[in-house]
């Protein structure tokens, strides 16, 4: 557990931090659900990225927020532990209504003084900002200056992704109909990332896979050398050789880096992304 026994950290389960981690922080997680004709599953909990992947050929499944009695449960657990404030950690409320759900859940227990904030940001590029507060947690920064310094982490981090198909993110109504129809047809991958409203947007356009993974470290290794010091991830989607070089070549070109992570993106993502995601995250340590 953390040794600031004052302040819990509390995140979303597409807030992709790695187990370890959430472990050693002593993170409570609100799980999202991915849900299928037959069921739903709690995101991380009662379902695996392999079981969504495994599913695709009969059923891509739709994903929702967490239920309203899952937030509860886990602000239940952070105040039965004794804890009188909380910094939640959320992925982008331009692509989820995770973020209000979780605000207006916190607005229930006045008893647990709360900080939201929103990451503008996906995966692990929320995850780097999750990982922040949880360090700042464990330096002993005032709760007061937590929304302050989180909104700093916010604009430090940053997520750059491709996919091996549009396919899932169309589905899904995460990109427009037109950028499907021209990527399909002459193979134009996009790098894609989150704006500052936390929103979709293509960084740059490549023809092929390994044009895209280029073009793709390549923004993330100059949004890094804006800093002095900064913490790197990369997480895939059924992709380890890949990202396996991908890591070696930021750790390679990013001299400034202080901390690196790895994993696998959650199943709720799996389902947006399909097959074969890379994703590059970068944050700038102030």
């Amino acid at each position: 557990m953390m040794k600031n026994t004052e302040i819990a950290l509390i995140i979303d389960s597409c807030t992709d931090v790695p187990e370890d981690l959430i472990e050693s922080y002593g993170m409570y997680v609100v799980p999202l659900t991915v849900n299928y004709r037959d069921g739903s599953y709690l995101d991380k909990v009662t379902i695996t990225p392999q079981q969504v992947y495994d599913r695709f050929a009969e059923e891509i499944p739709t994903t929702s927020t967490p239920s309203p009695a899952s937030a509860k449960e886990v602000f239940e657990r952070v105040v039965a532990d004794g804890f009188s404030k909380a910094v939640v950690v959320t992925i982008s409320s331009g692509l989820s209504a995770t973020y209000e759900l979780l605000c207006s859940t916190a607005g229930e227990y006045p008893e647990l003084d709360t900080v939201v904030a929103d990451t503008k940001n996906i995966g692990m590029g929320a995850g780097l900002s999750a990982i922040r507060a949880a360090k700042l947690i464990e330096e002993g920064v005032p709760f007061e200056e937590m929304a302050g310094r989180m909104a700093d982490v916010v604009e430090n981090t940053k997520v750059y992704f491709c996919v091996d198909t549009l396919e899932y993110l169309h589905k899904g109504g995460r990109i427009g109909l037109v950028t499907f129809a021209v990527g399909s047809l002459l193979d134009m991958r996009p790098v894609i990332s989150c704006n500052e409203e936390g929103v979709y947007y293509t960084v740059s356009k490549a023809r092929g896979r390994k044009q895209s993974l280029r073009k793709a470290l390549s923004v993330a290794e100059k949004f890094a050398a804006g800093f002095s010091e900064c913490a790197i991830a990369v997480v895939n989607g059924d992709a380890v050789d890949e990202a396996e070089e991908v890591l070696a070549s930021m750790v390679a070109e990013v001299p400034n880096h202080s901390a690196v992570y790895d994993g696998q993106i959650s199943p709720v993502l799996v389902v947006h992304t399909g097959p074969g995601l890379i994703g590059i995250g970068v944050q700038g340590i102030a």
